[in-house]
């Protein structure tokens, strides 16, 4: 049976769509500014438009990328960088806790409105339960990791110290630009969404310059774009 495009009911090519997308989750823009940058390339889309392509798409687009990656985060079991950062949603402090492993990857992101025991616990069973178990935890000196490790059986693989979280500290940089683009959130279930979406596409295009020379930057970048472009292709 013959795959169903996602893309049949709009009237916009899926090219376009794939684009819109990338741009707004991959930068540090705004809706209106998206629609500003397309509009000097002959694309006429309203910012509202946007909005509503990554809501609908972001998420599809994520799920395609997981599925491709699979096979990689296999290695991800080797070092676990976990912690949070204060997130303000009308107003409110949450807290987004992140892991992320050896190599830099986003394994999980997972939003609360606390930062005790019961949210670290759930934030850590919540990605063992994708990623399986890791051979060391690096965290702060939080104590509501404590206990949610011994739960878990992870309390003797636990490393705290000085500068050896800042692989998580660094994680969260570009999160934290998209934010300020943003001018916030307004809901949890929004930021949950968003944060999920954009470290996908995030880890999909984040090359490592530095590692590499030019010409092999240049190969893996073509490769990465050409990847996106056939997401959800029909």
């Amino acid at each position: 049976m013959t795959k169903r495009s996602p893309f049949r009911y709009f009237k916009t090519s899926p090219e376009i769509i794939s684009l819109v997308v990338m741009m707004y989750v991959r930068f540090p823009l705004s809706l209106r500014n998206v629609e500003d940058l397309l509009h000097e390339r002959g694309i006429d889309v309203c910012h509202e438009t946007v909005r509503y392509w990554w809501l609908r798409f972001g998420p599809m687009f994520t799920a395609e990328i997981k599925k491709r990656r699979i096979e990689n985060l296999k290695s991800s079991r080797w070092h676990w960088h976990l912690d949070e950062v204060f997130v303000k949603i009308n107003g409110k402090q949450h807290y987004l806790w992140r892991a992320v492993d050896h190599e830099g990857e986003v394994l999980e992101s997972y939003v609360t409105k606390r930062r005790d025991k019961k949210a670290a616990l759930k934030f850590i069973r919540k990605a063992m339960r994708k990623h399986g178990q890791p051979e060391i935890f690096v965290t702060d000196k939080l104590r509501s990791y404590g206990a949610p490790l011994k739960e878990t059986g992870g309390v003797e693989r636990q490393e705290t110290g000085r500068w050896i979280n800042n692989r998580a500290e660094n994680s969260h940089l570009p999160f934290r630009r998209q934010e300020r683009a943003m001018l916030g959130f307004r809901g949890m279930r929004g930021l949950q969404k968003f944060v999920s979406v954009h470290a996908s596409v995030y880890d999909h295009f984040n090359q490592q310059r530095h590692l590499y020379s030019r010409d092999t930057f240049k190969t893996n970048r073509a490769a990465a774009l050409n990847e996106w472009r056939g997401l959800c292709a029909a």
